[in-house]
């Protein structure tokens, strides 16, 4: 089974080598078919600590790192200006 992959903005990268990744998921409501953004907030591990707050990432799914670490940042699609 392939590993799964997101892509978000980061919203946190205080802590050592941890990025939080605030990920955007689309919806359609079920009875008045709106389309509805919600948001989930993933922790991913960053050796380098190469990422800043803004920047768009991509995040894939990995073994725990720690208590709730499960996403590895993969690349850093597009720093923030």
């Amino acid at each position: 089974m392939p590993k799964k992959e997101k892509q978000g903005v980061v919203v946190s990268n205080k802590m050592d080598k941890t990025a939080v990744v605030k990920v955007a998921e689309y919806n359609k409501h079920p009875k008045y078919h709106k389309i509805i953004e919600t948001h989930k907030n993933y922790k991913a591990h960053d050796a380098q600590n190469a990422c800043g707050e803004g920047d768009v990432v991509r995040i894939v799914e990995s073994k725990p790192i720690s208590g709730d670490k499960r996403w590895v940042v993969a690349e850093i699609v597009e720093k923030a200006r």
